[in-house]
């Protein structure tokens, strides 16, 4: 893509990279990020060769700030005709996906940037970031996040951030759970491309089995998920991937996962 598109996707070795490119803007959402990260994220899941795929914003202030209210979007759902909306298609594809998502806060993430960081399955932030769900003071309301937020937060801390739209900062994101890491922003990267190469290090296999499983898992009662679980251990000990795993570790070596 040119440098002038609204989203840039780029192959850094084997992490597919999707950076919002509306700094002028703030990285604001409209139809065309939501389609450029769609294909973005269908891009990685359609090559092999790709182990994570990292979402961030151009520039040093925002991830994104929401919805481009001045210039109108209906991302969220303004089209009453139609059942489904641009972000429930893009959480749909993100669903299936069966590598890891890293999401780079560099700096506001509010509204529906709070959405997008919440299809991530990790978080860095820079410790100037900001985050909130200030809907409710422009009379809408932020209720596709909370199909994430109701496993990432405790209700009470979700309810604060809608009922007051006050922000928070990048430490108090970190205390209740929205994000894994905060540092300096000028340690962003190194703390990005070392959690890259944790994930990268293990099974692709394993991986995509462990993200579905939990899929899978979240709407089952205690007796389903562990039958279910226990069939997943079965199945996931007869792969190609375990076997190797298993050598590595008895001959004391890194293990050479199959592409």
């Amino acid at each position: 893509m040119t440098q002038e598109a609204p989203v840039l996707v780029e192959i850094r070795g084997t992490t597919l990279w999707i950076t919002i490119n509306r700094p002028e803007r703030r990285n604001a959402i409209n139809e065309s990020v939501i389609e450029g990260i769609k294909a973005g994220m269908l891009q990685a899941s359609a090559d092999p060769q790709i182990r994570a795929v990292v979402l961030t914003g151009v520039g040093e202030k925002a991830f994104c700030a929401g919805g481009d209210l001045q210039q109108g979007t209906s991302v969220f759902g303004d089209l009453i005709d139609e059942p489904t909306t641009d972000f429930g298609r893009l959480a749909r594809v993100v669903r299936q996906m069966g590598i890891p998502i890293i999401g780079r806060i560099n700096g506001a993430c509010v509204a529906g940037g709070t959405a997008l960081m919440s299809l991530c399955d990790l978080v860095v932030a820079a410790d100037h970031a900001r985050f909130g769900l200030p809907e409710t003071k422009v009379g809408v309301i932020p209720v596709q996040v909370q199909v994430y937020f109701r496993n990432l937060i405790h209700p009470r801390h979700a309810l604060e951030l809608i009922l007051t739209g006050d922000l928070i900062d990048a430490q108090r994101a970190r205390e209740i759970g929205l994000v894994n890491y905060v540092v300096p922003n000028d340690e962003l990267d190194a703390r990005v491309d070392a959690l890259l190469e944790k994930v990268k290090g293990a099974s692709p296999v394993a991986t995509k089995r462990m993200k579905q499983a939990i899929n899978a898992m979240e709407t089952m009662n205690f007796h389903e998920a562990i039958a279910f679980a226990e069939s997943q251990i079965m199945l996931t000990a007869q792969t190609s991937d375990a076997k190797e795993g298993l050598a590595s570790f008895v001959e004391k070596r890194k293990p050479r996962w199959a592409e």
